[in-house]
């Protein structure tokens, strides 16, 4: 009997939070799941720690070798997975308790490609960072309207979608050279397949930290920028709506993605140019500032990085 949901989960080198994660699926584990752990050449502790808990959790291991790409190794799982749903899990993220029997009632009544639900963030050791909350209206979503508000903003969390697997497979999976956007692509595919269901209770975590990809990797100049605009720009063209709300929607979305790419240079410490961001944001108005502010979760995204990093210089402070 194929499973009901695949729970995809790739590893490198994640010792530090990788219990965390899969305590957390052990604890709501039930025989309608399969556990698909792709391991990208670990050279800490990860396997040990896969390896001990397999002895109580049904799981399969899969050791390709040192591939270096996370949305590479996502698709290996995605492909080798046999659930008709499937879902992501990444070593630093965590289920929330109920989680599964949640989704579980949800996929049986989805009527489109995808089911998802708010989120929180937490930080480096666990603790309560704010919501992460998608601007969305609790039950059936037309995908019209969601993609509405996802094109101007990625609010989704990358553990809160449970989405069918063959219509991800079937439409290219994860894009292997968007290694930051690939996910708000794939949700912008999946979205425009059909309704989406959607519950308001946040039922996983994602977590903050210093050494997550999105702040530790390397970039190109533009890099960040030329993604965010690489997927709008593939994705709003097809969107079915009026001319004034496509105006509308896109004049967000490249404030957004400006805001965006300002951040993270800023978070590396590169040099930024203030100026003309903020001259695409008064150019919004009112109206634009309250979609902006609605559909890119700025305050919440911007809050619970601002608490991890004075925890952090909290933390200097008293160790030096």
């Amino acid at each position: 009997m194929s499973p009901t949901i695949s729970v995809i989960i790739p590893t490198y080198n994640g010792e530090e939070y990788l219990g965390a994660a899969l305590q957390g699926v052990r604890d709501q584990y039930c025989e309608e799941i399969e556990i698909v752990i792709v391991d990208d050449g670990s050279t800490d502790r990860t396997i040990e720690i896969i390896e001990e808990f397999a002895k109580t959790l049904p799981l399969r291991l899969m050791r390709p070798g040192r591939i270096g790409n996370w949305i590479a190794t996502t698709n290996l799982g995605l492909r080798e997975a046999r659930g008709e749903w499937a879902c992501f899990l990444h070593q630093d993220d965590l289920w929330l308790p109920g989680r599964m029997a949640k989704v579980m009632n949800e996929v049986a009544q989805a009527e489109g490609a995808m089911v998802l639900h708010n989120s929180i963030f937490v930080g480096p050791k666990g603790q309560p960072l704010g919501p992460w909350k998608c601007p969305l209206e609790e039950g059936t979503v037309l995908a019209g309207r969601f993609l509405g508000h996802l094109l101007v903003q990625d609010f989704i969390a990358i553990p809160s979608p449970v989405f069918r697997r063959r219509a991800a497979l079937d439409s290219g999976g994860l894009d292997e050279s968007l290694w930051l956007a690939a996910d708000w692509e794939l949700w912008l595919r999946l979205g425009a397949m059909g309704p989406v269901r959607f519950l308001a209770e946040p039922l996983t975590a994602f977590r903050v930290h210093p050494e997550s990809q999105t702040i530790a990797r390397k970039l190109q100049p533009g890099e960040w920028e030329h993604q965010l605009e690489t997927v709008f720009h593939r994705h709003f063209e097809a969107w079915q709506a009026t001319e004034g709300e496509k105006r509308k929607v896109r004049q967000a979305a490249l404030a957004s993605n400006a805001v965006n790419a300002t951040l993270a240079a800023a978070a590396r410490g590169e040099s930024v140019r203030v100026a003309g961001v903020l001259l695409q944001l008064l150019a919004l108005g009112p109206s634009g500032w309250r979609r902006y502010l609605r559909d890119s979760r700025i305050v919440e995204r911007v809050s619970a990085r601002l608490k991890v990093r004075q925890s952090l210089r909290d933390a200097q402070i008293y160790n030096g």
